[in-house]
């Protein structure tokens, strides 16, 4: 089977999810639900979770689709022919670099002119596809989706999906879903330095800062903390244990719960509180203003030639780059350190929704609407689906043995498994992919993870994992006005943050900086946020 990719694009718009008890029925028999009779082609009489969807005639839908530079898509991969055989679905992707992927996802979808599957959708993305009703309530549709239902019972997963409630009580983005949480970023540590030096894996972040002095002692002529991904996972990470939020997953609004009532993220004392400590780390040559700013291959370079000693890391990185980088040093060895303790939290604030998918208004249109629905249900949520998007074929990637056990095939590579082998999972065939693979049980997830990894894992598990925020839906009235602050103030929050770290700007001036913000609708934007969540609070009692 060949695949055709379609890779045209059109013109405009910009982007809570739930499950819920309250505002709606999550069912196809939502008085605002589309009447499903006429639209059952090709889909399943009496489809169930854990049967195996299959499409009563050969079908095609179409995904928007982010691809990943590490493992550019292909037309020949076995992902695609083995997906066809098995349901009798072709998908057919309009294919984004994933680096163009929001801004293309939001030109697409506010011109109506997206594939009925949009993927790669992260929590709040969608909110600003709701009101113009380019996207699906999805909820109004859970019964066409039994795995779905099935794991969000099973898991308790119920006050995770409620902070992605709309006004409406609905949810439009269908989530990745994980059994349990599972943090992956965190610093690693060049392990026989700290041995050579007698210092122990810091375990919080004064700590942290302690053992970067000491290297920095044994290296003057170093930054002993040379950081990736421009300074954005370091900053998420930290943030959770200072109470706030910054890096990837910063927004503008942080829940304090002492004051039962939302506060501006940026101008939070939680927030100063960590700048703070990471413009000290900057101002005593502990880390490297760099870090903010360069390539992830020069943060990979300078640890590889001894110029750092630290560098945030997840489990693939640390296999695929930072080992890899290392070989030529006689002894060198790296590990990563569980996510250090701060002020606020030895705690991870991590959800156990994933990235998932919106659904295109235009799809419910389709007489096959209903088998696209019990398709996606399938791929993405089913057990079977969920190890097919993760390991592939047996036989063919993997094998299987009578205990359950999976094992890649020798000739096949993957993270830490089988390195140097001729073929990758990713590359030549398709699986493991960011678009597809998601969500799972602890079993399937940890199916993948080095012996280190899992014991990374498990050593996590001791911490708490934090609260989650009360919801606080928008209503449509209330969402347009929002967006004509929250841009502008994300952006003055987070490039202020980055002034002070690296000292362009005097910390002394923290109250000019939260003026300023003042004077970009901080008090307006959060008067929203607080009557949102009142009213929300009021009507979920």
């Amino acid at each position: 089977m060949r695949t055709t990719w379609k890779r045209t694009f059109a013109t405009v718009v910009a982007g809570g999810l739930v499950f819920g008890s309250a505002a709606c029925s999550d069912d196809p028999t939502s008085e605002d639900a589309i009447d499903l009779d006429g639209k059952k082609v090709a889909a399943m009489a009496d489809y169930k979770a854990g049967q195996q969807f299959k499409a009563g005639e050969a079908v095609e839908f179409g995904i928007l689709y982010s691809d990943h530079p590490n493992y550019g898509i292909k037309d020949d991969w076995l992902f695609w022919k083995e997906l066809q055989q098995r349901t009798n679905v072709t998908l057919k992707p309009t294919v984004v670099p994933m680096s163009d992927y929001e801004q293309k996802r939001s030109l697409v979808v506010g011109a109506g002119d997206a594939p009925a599957i949009i993927s790669k959708t992260y929590q709040g993305q969608e909110q600003a596809y709701v009101a113009s009703g380019a996207i699906l309530p999805v909820s109004d549709y859970l019964d066409l989706m039994p795995n779905f239902k099935d794991k969000i019972e099973k898991w308790k997963l119920q006050p995770e999906l409620d902070t992605l409630r709309q006004e409406d009580g609905k949810f439009y983005l269908l989530p990745g879903v994980h059994e349990e949480v599972w943090p992956d970023y965190t610093l690693a540590f060049r392990t026989d330095e700290l041995q050579r030096l007698g210092l122990r894996a810091p375990t919080t972040w004064e700590e942290v800062r302690t053992v970067l002095r000491a290297l920095k002692v044994a290296h003057p002529d170093s930054y002993p903390l040379s950081d990736r991904f421009e300074g954005k996972s370091i900053l998420n990470y930290a943030a959770q244990a200072f109470g706030t939020h910054a890096g990837w997953e910063y927004r503008n609004a942080q829940w304090d719960a002492d004051q039962g009532k939302f506060v501006f993220t940026g101008s939070s004392a939680e927030q100063k509180q960590l700048v703070e400590f990471f413009h000290g780390l900057v101002q005593e040559g502990l880390m490297d203003p760099e870090s903010f700013t360069q390539k992830d291959e020069a943060a990979v370079q300078k640890l590889g030639a001894g110029k750092s000693f630290a560098i945030s890391s997840n489990a693939q990185t640390l296999v695929n780059d930072y080992r890899p980088a290392l070989k030529n040093t006689p002894g060198a060895t790296i590990a990563k350190i569980t996510v250090p303790a701060g002020p606020a939290s030895d705690g991870v604030g991590i959800s156990r929704l994933e990235n998932g998918l919106m659904i295109s208004t235009k799809a419910a249109e389709s007489d096959k609407f209903v088998a696209m629905m019990q398709f996606i249900d399938w791929l993405w949520y089913s057990d079977e689906g969920q190890e097919f998007a993760k390991w592939g074929v047996p036989g063919k990637t993997y094998d299987k043995d009578g205990s359950g056990k999976r094992a890649l095939r020798p000739d096949v590579a993957f993270g830490g498994l089988n390195v140097g082998a001729p073929q990758h999972l990713q590359k030549n065939f398709g699986f493991q992919g960011g678009v597809f693979a998601y969500g799972g049980t602890t079993e399937l997830l940890q199916s993948m993870f080095t012996p280190e990894e899992i014991a990374f894992q498990e050593a996590m598990k001791a911490k708490e994992v934090n609260p989650l925020p009360p919801p606080h839906p928008f209503t449509a009235e209330e969402r347009e006005r929002a967006t004509l602050w929250e841009t502008s103030l994300k952006d003055a929050a987070t490039q202020g943050t980055l002034q002070f770290i690296l000292g362009d700007r005097d910390i002394a001036g923290w109250d000019a900086y939260v003026e300023e913000l003042d004077t970009k609708g901080m008090t307006q934007y959060m008067d929203l946020v607080n009557n949102a969540y009142e009213r929300f609070k009021t009507k979920n009692r």
